[in-house]
């Protein structure tokens, strides 16, 4: 199954962010692995080691590279993700008239 990884890049100077994506082979139902994201990165350029579990932050092993961190934003594996928009819900409940 094919996993998308979509990504920022952050640059020191001026601050600047890039958006990416790399792919990713997982098995049905799974989520890339930490050892898969730094390797992809590898192959793509960017010699990483994972910071931050939690955030997906990774920064770059060699101190003279140039860029500061690279930042998992979303890993799409297909899946339907439901996510409720709670400001559009809240417009949408004062703009349509009730029903009584």
């Amino acid at each position: 199954m094919e996993c998308i990884v979509h990504f920022q890049v952050i640059y020191p100077q001026p601050q600047e962010r890039k958006s990416l994506r790399g792919l990713i082979f997982v098995g049905q139902g799974q989520e890339p692995a930490n050892s898969q994201l730094s390797s992809m990165f590898k192959d793509m350029g960017f010699n990483v080691r994972l910071e931050d579990e939690a955030q997906l932050l990774f920064k770059p092993v060699d101190a003279s590279a140039n860029f500061e961190y690279i930042r998992v934003t979303e890993l799409d594996t297909g899946e339907e993700v439901y996510k409720e928009d709670k400001d559009l819900k809240s417009i949408l409940e004062h703009l349509l008239p009730r029903r009584f």
